[in-house]
């Protein structure tokens, strides 16, 4: 069983510097260079919780052409058995296309899971992971530095992979400090 979705789109943006002072001694402000430009790039990712170890892959788009690429990793990273990709039902996962394509690759099967029910996902949970590892506090340049963050975020985080498990663990239990003994 894999969890499959899509993060996006992670945008290339630069700060200017920090502000510095003026010689009066109040802050310089500098407007923001913030723009949502063309160079948007997804980040699709397959989790297998059995053993914690994930599978990353960034597109330009999210079109059914690159999930299918996508598709093609996972079922390379897992060379046996049959593969379940529990997923969303987002248009490119149910695509007219991507039915022909695992026509041709029948060892992989989805597994859809209610709308409005993303929380069932594991691979929600280890996009939180993913973003503080990858994304958080860093502005990329370009798509291929995206890229590199997002190999780079995936190999440390298998590195140090262990099994994922739905839900709470359960408290541990107390110890009790004192036992009252009853007589009659």
């Amino acid at each position: 069983m894999i969890c499959a979705d899509e993060l996006g789109p992670v945008i290339p943006r630069t700060f200017p510097p920090a502000p510095a002072w003026s010689p009066n001694g109040h802050r310089i402000k500098a407007e923001l260079d913030y723009s949502r430009g063309p160079e948007k790039t997804w980040v699709y990712g397959g989790l297998r919780p059995a053993d914690g170890q994930a599978v990353t892959m960034t597109a330009p788009s999210r079109n059914s052409v690159f999930y299918q690429q996508f598709l093609q990793l996972l079922e390379d990273a897992n060379p046996t058995g049959e593969i379940w990709i529990v997923t969303d039902n987002l248009s490119s996962h149910n695509s007219v296309s991507t039915r022909t394509w695992l026509e041709d690759h029948p060892r992989i099967r989805h597994a859809f899971i209610p709308v409005g029910a993303c929380w069932l996902n594991l691979q929600e949970g280890w996009w939180r992971i993913f973003r503080k590892a990858a994304l958080a506090g860093r502005s990329f340049a370009s798509r291929d530095d995206i890229a590199y963050a997002t190999a780079l975020a995936t190999s440390q985080l298998n590195s140090r992979a262990s099994p994922w498990i739905w839900g709470r663990p359960p408290p541990p239990t107390r110890v009790l400090r004192r036992r009252y003994t009853y007589t009659v």
